[in-house]
């Protein structure tokens, strides 16, 4: 029952997320970071191609249309980010904290979430194509049921920092 109430309740927050961004027509990193415009945590239109930003902090950050292909964001802090309009190929995120991450309409290949936290994220008309996630934590983010079924597929493992078992915080079956 309280799975079914879940899964309802995510269902709404994303349907009422799409109409609101139907309505304003903007793009979701532009009212959803903290970071302020101008500020050295906001990348646009840039190329980070297979840089090496592991640790870094990128709380608040905003990636619109930013190249990271290739590129380790291994344990960084991206605590808020949020990523737009973009493709990420072969990025790696492993042991990143990305609470209350927000991907929007972002194509994600090849991508390495292993160890991540994914908390509370919102992963908004964002596309998965051969995506690792073993021992990532998704408890509380907003994912649609095509997008859940895909990481269910292949995952396994329980998160190092939050000790969740990532099928059980994706409500695997």
């Amino acid at each position: 029952m309280a799975s079914l109430l879940r899964k309802m309740i995510q269902g709404w927050v994303v349907l009422s997320v799409c109409l609101l961004g139907l309505v304003w027509a903007t793009p979701a990193y532009a009212a959803a970071s903290t970071a302020a415009a101008g500020s050295l945590s906001d990348f646009e239109n840039g190329s980070m191609v297979g840089e090496d930003l592991s640790g870094q902090n990128f709380a608040g950050a905003q990636f619109a249309n930013v190249k990271l292909d290739n590129a380790k964001l291994d344990k960084t802090n991206l605590i808020g980010a949020v990523f737009s309009t973009s493709t990420l190929r072969g990025t790696s995120f492993k042991g990143a904290d990305m609470t209350q991450i927000i991907f929007d309409q972002v194509r994600l290949i090849d991508v390495d979430f292993s160890d991540a936290v994914l908390e509370d994220g919102l992963l908004l008309r964002a596309e998965f194509n051969n995506i690792k996630a073993d021992g990532a934590d998704f408890t509380g983010t907003i994912l649609s049921s095509l997008q859940t079924k895909q990481l269910c597929a292949n995952v396994s493992g329980t998160n190092s920092k939050t000790g969740v078992d990532t099928r059980e915080s994706l409500g695997c079956r």
